[in-house]
């Protein structure tokens, strides 16, 4: 018997911490759906913004309300609630700790909301020095992060409160995950907590005057490119240990799927120069290391496609099912629970070998400014991770608010699903495209002077606003399936599915527990890839740069 599974029911105190997540995540899903329209509808130029409102403006909303607060919202929900159903329930000083950390993230989201609204922080995706925003937008986003540390100190003090009162057993796999994800990103957001704290601040509090652009950016990177596996490994969660109890199979090996998760804590972290390739003050041999530490990466996620197969085939052929392929038609393609996080995981086929793509140093010198990047980001956040977090909505919500998800609902969701897979399939199709041909990213509509280079983007752009469009009503959809499992859908028991482990896996070995170990080889790997690198950074520093505001 696996020992995944403990409660039939999340608490219900538990529930309504992480439906007030939820709550947030799907605020931001509107506002950054609509801010990513408008940018989409602007770049094909054939609609202005109207009452003012700057381009950037809405580019700097979608960046930071989707990218940011939508994602960390939904996980730190999503893994309060997986916490509660496998390890038991919060206990009252947990759940408090939990609540502190959900309205520090809250009010830090609405300082950084109303800044950028004022028109006072355009300053791309999330910032980017040396475009300055106003101090409150700094200070806003910091709450975030510190708020989101201290939903993180909740589960990792329910996870030891476990494991005190089962010793000798391996945790459970959900609460495992939650875990594991929530380290990477504390590690992580210490890069972006000292840029801010130690850079931005200062600097847009007029303190001093300047500031080293390749310290920040590396800082941001440092964070950036594991602020990806944050959105990812929740997706990983469902894909490893929740759909199998959907189509009715068996977690092909519990080892295997904490493995790959450790293998994300240790390489995704020391890869940030990656996204630095194109920037000058860096040595190329460092760029050459964090390289091939990027490739390592994609070794858990070849683990996580075997692994997922490897569950679809083997239930089909417990049904009987006889041919290469002949499981496929035993899936159970009518329930959204299963068919929209699919269409996820199928998006992250290409989706991942982009990402090798922007990560080959040659490859990413065609490709590294242009809009390519941002259709494949489209492919990885707003395709694989965004559907998979769908399809925790359908059974998760109903379950915290004690509904259920009807038949039409369930139909309406898998519409909702293949929407969104032919909007995005129009626009990061067209992104990739556009990209290859040289179209920037990050810039708005331009004819750039009548140039003929220019002319060619234009059919691109207008077809980036069609899928935009088509998105734009997926959203719709969406949130319509959301207030009604909220709030109208009717009363009765939804499962909070947890697969159990094949009885022919191998038995978990217990050094999947040893943080000691992990958080000590994770810290050694980025000493050795950053120490070198920072030291020549400062040693070799240029006066700096002053603030520029576009705006």
């Amino acid at each position: 018997m696996s020992t995944n599974t403990v409660n039939t029911r999340v608490d219900r105190r538990d529930g309504k911490l992480a439906m007030a997540h939820f709550y947030v995540a799907f605020i931001a899903l509107a506002v950054g759906g609509l801010a990513g329209l408008l940018q989409t509808l602007v770049r094909s130029g054939k609609f202005e913004l109207p009452w003012g409102i700057g381009y950037y403006q809405v580019l700097t909303v979608h960046g930071v309300v989707l990218g940011l607060v939508l994602t960390t919202f939904f996980i730190m929900g999503f893994q309060l609630a997986a916490v509660s159903k496998t390890s038991g329930a919060l206990t009252d000083k947990q759940r408090l700790i939990g609540w502190i950390g959900f309205w520090l993230m809250t009010i830090g989201t609405v300082m950084a909301a109303v800044i950028i609204l004022l028109n006072k922080a355009s300053v791309l995706y999330t910032f980017y020095a040396p475009l300055q925003a106003h101090a409150l937008y700094y200070v806003g986003l910091t709450l975030v992060i510190v708020g989101s540390w201290i939903d993180g100190a909740a589960l990792i003090m329910a996870y030891a409160s476990w494991r005190k009162a089962n010793p000798g057993k391996p945790s459970p796999l959900l609460t495992f995950m939650a875990i594991v994800n929530t380290l990477l990103w504390i590690v992580a957001t210490i890069g972006v907590a000292a840029t801010v704290l130690f850079q931005l601040l200062p600097w847009s509090l007029g303190l001093v005057d300047r500031v080293d652009v390749l310290v920040s950016r590396t800082l941001f990177w440092y964070f950036g490119h594991p602020l990806v596996y944050f959105w990812l490994l929740p997706a990983y969660m469902v894909w490893y240990a929740i759909v199998p109890k959907i189509i009715g199979g068996k977690i092909f090996s519990d080892s295997l799927a904490r493995m790959s998760f450790i293998l994300f804590l240790l390489f995704s972290i020391p890869v940030g120069f990656h996204h630095q390739l194109m920037e000058p003050g860096i040595d190329p041999a460092w760029k050459f290391l964090q390289v091939i530490l990027t490739f390592l990466v994609i070794i858990p996620s070849l683990m996580t496609a075997f692994s997922l197969f490897a569950t679809f085939e083997m239930f089909g052929r417990s049904k009987g099912s006889t041919g290469l392929f002949g499981w496929v038609k035993k899936l159970p393609w009518g329930d959204a629970r299963f068919a929209v996080p699919f269409i996820g995981m199928l998006a992250f086929i290409p989706a991942g070998a982009g990402g090798v793509i922007n990560a080959s140093h040659q490859l990413n010198q065609v490709v590294h400014n242009t809009i390519w990047v941002t259709g494949h980001f489209h492919l990885t956040l707003a395709t694989s991770v965004v559907l998979t977090f769908f399809g925790i909505s359908y059974w998760l919500i109903p379950h915290l608010t004690g509904r259920v998800l009807t038949k039409a609902m369930n139909k309406l969701a898998i519409i909702q699903g293949i929407v969104w897979a032919i909007g995005m399939t129009f626009m990061s199709g067209a992104m990739h495209a556009a990209g290859l041909i040289g179209a920037p990213r990050r810039s708005s509509f331009s004819t750039y002077g009548g140039a003929e280079k220019a002319a060619e983007w234009i059919p691109y752009q207008v077809a980036q606003a069609v899928g935009g469009s088509i998105l734009f009503l997926g959203i719709i959809l969406m949130l319509y399936i959301f207030i009604n499992l909220a709030f109208f859908a009717p009363k009765g028991e939804q499962e909070f599915p947890v697969g159990e482990v094949a009885d022919e896996a191998e038995k978990t070995p217990m050094v999947f527990e040893n943080w000691k170990l992990w958080i000590g080889i994770t810290v050694l790997l980025i000493l050795f890839a950053y120490t070198i690198p920072f030291i020549d950074m400062i040693q070799n520093a240029p006066i700096g740069s002053k603030g520029y505001k576009f705006f």
